[in-house]
C-alpha cells in the first residue's frame, strides 16, 4: 500500500479525552476515531490489526473444536425472562422496541440466545460434545465508559458456548478453551495468567480470568512468580485427551494466582518473598462453567443413553478483540509509539522514501516494493513528499516492525539501511540482501 493513497490520519497532539498510553497512541496513530462516548469507529489501520487478532482467535478455536456461526445483535427480552437475566441484567443493557411494541435488546452476551438455537435442533446426546461461537459487536451501556477500547460501550467479543451430557464432559469442554486461551495470547505476543476470578452477572461455580501484567492495568492481581515461566501448549496439543488437557490446566493452576476479588492473603503470604508478584493487571479473557444455570430454565434437553431427557452442561468462553488491541499497546510500546509484535502488525514492513523525486531512489523504492509484495508481505511505502523526519515519526508511531530507509547516500554504496522497530537496531544492507532478510525461506 502506498501512504500517498492510503487513509493514515495521525494527530501530532495527545487528544485531551486519552487517559491512557493505549487510548493515547490508538487516536494519534489513526486506528479509531471517537463518534460519542465508548463507541469508536476503527479505521483501517486499526482494523488490519483488529482482523489479524481475530483470525488468530479463529484458527486457536477452531483447533479446540468449537464451531463457528454468527448469531444477530439485536435479541428478544422473551428469551432473557425465560432464563430469569431480563430485569436483573442492570441498566448495563440497552432495552429497546421495534414498531410493533415488541421488547428488544442490545445483546451483551449470548447465553440465552445459543441456548434458543441449541434446543431447537439438538435432540440426542450422540450429537454432543458441541461447541458454537461467533465473533460479534455487542453494547454494554457502561455508567462511565473510560480509556478507549478498554472500556467501551460497544464492543467486539469472540464468545463461545459449550454443551455437554454431565459435568464431567463440561469440564473438558472448560479445560480445551483453558488450553485454547493460553495458545491464542501466546501467539499475540502476550504473557496470559489465568486467575481464578468471580463469575458476577453470567453465573456458575468455575471461572477463570486471563490476565496479563501492565502498569496501567484496571486491577490489582497476585501470583507466584513461577506462572511467569510456565511453557504455552504446543499446537499439536491433543484437544481429544481428558489425560492431557487436564494435566495441563493442573499445572497452571497449581500455583497462586488470582484477581483483587478472589485474593486470599493467607496463601499469598505463603510464598516465599522472592517469589511473590503483585502488580496491575489487565483481563483479555474470561471463562465460566456454568452446569444448568441456563438449560434448566430454557428447557435444554437431550435425550440421555438411557432414553430419560437430561439437562446439558454449559460453559461460556469470552475474549475481546477490540479491547486486546489495547491490551497489547498497553504491554508493546515505547516513547516513540506502538511495537506490535509481528504476528498482528497492520504491515509487515515499512519502505520509507527520504528523497521522493531522485531518479535513483524513486527506482530503488519501487523494485522494494514490488519484491517484497511478490513475496508475500505486506508493505507500506510511504511515498509522500515528506521530511525524513516526518516519515521516521510515522513510522515509529504506527509500530511496522522492520522499517526500510532509502537515500540517495546509501544507494550511492550499493545500501539501504533496515531498521528493526523493536530494538531500534540498524543494518546496512544491499535491497536483495534486506529482501531476504524479511522473507525468511524465500531463497
Amino acid at each position: 500500500m502506498r501512504l500517498s493513497r492510503y487513509f493514515l490520519p495521525t494527530l501530532r497532539e495527545t487528544p485531551k479525552e486519552a487517559e491512557i498510553v493505549s487510548h493515547r497512541l490508538m487516536l494519534r496513530a489513526g486506528l479509531i476515531r471517537q463518534q460519542s462516548a465508548g463507541i469508536y469507529s476503527w479505521l483501517p489501520l486499526g482494523l488490519k490489526v483488529l482482523n489479524k487478532i481475530n483470525a488468530i482467535i479463529r484458527e486457536e478455536q477452531n483447533r479446540a473444536g468449537a464451531v463457528e456461526l454468527l448469531m444477530p445483535t439485536i435479541q428478544s427480552a422473551d428469551l432473557w425472562r425465560e432464563s430469569g437475566r431480563y430485569e436483573a441484567y442492570g441498566k448495563e443493557m440497552l432495552r429497546i422496541e421495534d414498531r410493533h411494541e415488541r421488547e428488544m435488546l442490545y445483546g451483551p452476551t449470548n447465553e440465552e440466545m445459543v441456548t434458543d438455537i441449541f434446543r431447537a435442533y439438538v435432540r440426542s446426546y450422540k450429537d454432543l460434545p458441541l461447541n458454537l461461537y461467533h465473533i460479534q459487536w455487542k453494547f454494554r451501556d457502561e455508567i462511565r465508559p473510560r480509556f478507549g477500547t478498554m472500556r467501551s460501550r460497544e464492543f467486539l467479543m469472540k464468545d463461545a458456548y459449550s454443551f455437554d451430557l454431565d459435568q464431567a464432559g463440561a469440564r473438558h469442554a472448560y479445560n480445551r478453551m483453558f488450553v485454547a486461551y493460553l495458545r491464542t495470547f501466546a501467539r499475540l505476543g502476550l504473557t496470559s495468567i489465568p486467575m481464578r476470578a468471580d463469575t458476577g452477572p453470567i453465573g456458575g461455580d468455575l471461572s477463570h480470568e486471563f490476565i496479563i501484567l501492565a502498569s496501567t492495568g484496571e486491577s490489582e492481581v497476585f501470583c507466584h512468580r513461577d506462572v511467569l515461566d510456565f511453557s504455552v501448549p504446543p499446537a499439536d496439543t491433543d484437544f481429544e485427551s481428558r489425560e492431557d488437557l487436564q494435566a495441563i490446566v493442573d499445572k497452571w493452576t497449581s500455583v497462586y494466582a488470582a484477581t483483587s476479588e478472589m485474593h486470599d492473603a493467607a496463601a499469598y503470604d505463603a510464598i516465599p518473598q522472592e517469589r511473590k508478584v503483585s502488580a496491575r493487571g489487565i483481563e483479555v479473557g474470561h471463562i465460566f462453567y456454568f452446569g444448568t444455570k441456563y438449560s434448566e430454565p430454557m428447557k435444554a434437553t437431550v435425550t440421555g443413553p438411557d432414553g430419560r431427557e437430561t439437562l446439558v452442561h454449559m460453559g461460556s468462553y469470552g475474549i475481546g478483540p477490540s479491547r486486546l488491541v489495547a491490551a497489547i499497546i498497553e504491554a508493546s510500546h515505547d516513547d516513540n509509539g506502538i511495537v506490535w509484535p509481528e504476528a498482528i502488525t497492520p504491515f509487515d514492513a515499512a519502505i520509507l522514501s527520504l528523497k521522493p523525486g531522485d531518479s535513483a531512489v524513486d527506482a530503488a523504492c519501487e523494485a522494494l516494493y514490488r519484491d517484497l509484495t511478490a513475496a508475500g508481505r505486506d508493505v507500506l511505502y510511504d511515498d509522500r513528499d515528506e521530511r525524513p523526519g516526518a516519515k521516521f515519526a510515522t513510522a515509529d508511531l504506527i509500530g511496522v516492525p522492520w522499517q526500510i530507509l532509502v537515500g540517495p547516500k546509501g544507494l550511492a554504496d550499493g545500501k539501504v539501511e533496515l531498521k528493526n522497530r523493536a530494538t531500534g537496531e540498524r543494518e546496512l544492507l544491499s535491497p536483495a540482501d534486506a529482501v531476504s532478510r524479511l522473507t525468511p525461506g524465500r531463497a
